[in-house]
């Protein structure tokens, strides 16, 4: 029952957008949400108290009997039936059935005047029944918050065995139990399962609506619409979009809405669309990190190839001739968003950025030696790692032009080996060990991913996962 409240309930949004993320829950998931709710509510009502009952009646043939029963004590309670079902375009219902539970108290009778007599008794409560509707609802802040619509409880029967006195007393004791003991537990039940519910809430506060990245991005996963409730599953439209930090700037394209396919052998699915890959890309393009300086520190030691006016001077001699010997750095910078991009099993991105070489001066003054347009494709491979999403790419190809020489013309063809190495050994790495720290997937809680699936698809990604929330 947690995970399904805990999925069901994000803020409906009031205007209709399409979603960057979708969130199934399956049959499978609500039965094991179901577990945990029954076990949360069981815990709840091994706290029911019944009071003691006390007093004077009259029973034939004995006359006036003073009595009590008292020290009660809930010893179990077992819930051994119980469904969670999701009521269509609404909400859930949690229905507990052949409910029993065991208790222990002390009687004591005083009659004739004189005589008085006591013991112990065990009761049996069976056939107890308990239905209840749930509200989904929100805060003011978007965060989920649970109510309990309605709420009903009926004990089937009460038997009680008595340990001392005679048959006519534990009679009495059961009229009373009837009487009292029954009307006591039914009143205390659907409280206790109400506080249940509502001691979702702080869990449910945890949800990462707006979920930080790093120092430039946090990526929102507030629901644009309301919940998409069948009799079998759920799904939650969620926005699923990058932004800068502290400034949320719409990106020039927008969300196209996909459909999940019909899976049903984990416990929770989750589509990831192009959208939301691409508006993170257009968030660092937008904070002016897509920029790099590629420095000869960065080419490993066991090339023969530097970073140098001199080992440029093979492919452009006129590099060499009019700056010898010396170090170089190159600027590569993106010239607008990169591109992302899927496929059944592939994932690419289309990337544009210009390359400025330079000469560094022994006075560390920087002279322009040529710039270059570069545009490549990369090819992606990306995968859940714990509770986030994580990947690496991998350059397939490459096209250069030359845009601005400072050194004469020459043909840029000659350098395509050279860049293709500067991109493996020097841009790629950087990438990839910023895509190996992972992006956070929506999380409740505690939550943990168990034996997680990725698959591509067409214009989205596809996570099957297991779930356990750690206590």
């Amino acid at each position: 029952m947690f995970l399904c409240l805990a999925l069901l309930t994000l803020l409906p949004a009031t205007v209709s957008i399409s979603p960057g993320v979708k969130v199934e829950l399956t049959q499978k998931g609500i039965d094991y949400g179901r577990q945990l709710g029954i076990a949360s509510i069981q815990s709840k009502l091994k706290t029911i108290r019944i009071p003691d009952i006390s007093g004077t009646t009259n029973v034939p043939a004995v006359g006036k009997v003073k009595y009590s029963l008292s020290g009660l004590q809930l010893l179990d309670v077992g819930l051994p039936k119980s469904a969670l079902d999701l009521v269509t375009g609404s909400g859930v219902r949690l229905s507990i059935g052949d409910a029993y539970m065991k208790l222990r108290g002390n009687w004591k009778v005083k009659y004739l005047k004189f005589i008085t007599d006591h013991g112990s008794f065990d009761l049996n409560v069976n056939g107890l029944t308990i239905t209840t509707s749930i509200k989904i609802d929100s805060d003011d802040t978007g965060r989920p918050a649970v109510s309990t619509i309605s709420c009903s409880a009926s004990v089937g029967s009460l038997k009680i065995q008595c340990h001392g006195g005679d048959k006519w007393m534990c009679d009495l004791f059961k009229d009373l139990l009837e009487k009292f003991g029954r009307k006591s537990l039914e009143k205390q039940i659907c409280p206790l399962v109400q506080t249940a519910v509502s001691e979702l809430n702080p869990e449910l506060k945890t949800m990462n609506v707006l979920a930080k990245v790093d120092q430039y991005a946090e990526i929102e996963y507030s629901m644009v619409s309301s919940p998409v409730i069948s009799n079998t599953s759920l799904v939650l439209n969620l926005k699923g979009e990058f932004y800068n930090i502290g400034k949320h700037q719409e990106p020039p394209f927008t969300a196209t809405d996909f459909s999940m396919p019909t899976e049903a052998n984990n416990m929770m699915y989750m589509g990831i669309s192009a959208f939301t890959v691409n508006s993170a890309a257009f968030v660092y393009t937008t904070a002016g990190i897509l920029s790099l300086y590629i420095t000869d520190d960065m080419i490993p030691k066991s090339s023969p190839f530097r970073l140098t006016t001199k080992s440029f001077g093979i492919f452009v001699p006129q590099v060499e001739e009019k700056f010898p010997d010396l170090p170089m750095k190159l600027l590569v910078k993106a010239v607008k968003s990169p591109t992302v991009t899927f496929e059944p099993d592939n994932m690419t991105i289309q990337a544009a950025a210009t390359v400025t070489a330079y000469a560094i001066q022994p006075n560390a003054t920087l002279s322009p030696l040529f710039v270059l347009s570069l545009e490549s494709s990369v090819s992606g491979r990306v995968f859940v790692s714990g509770i986030k999403l994580a990947g690496e790419v991998t350059l397939q190809k490459m096209n250069m032009t030359l845009v601005t020489s400072y050194v004469g013309d020459f043909r840029v063809e000659s350098l395509d080996k050279i860049f293709k190495m500067v991109i493996n050994l020097g841009i790629l790495p950087k990438l990839n060990e910023r895509l190996a720290q992972g992006y956070p997937l929506p999380m409740i809680g505690k939550m943990k991913l168990v034996s997680s699936q990725l698959h591509i698809l067409k214009d989205y990604m596809l996570i099957g996962t297991d779930v356990q929330f750690m206590g």
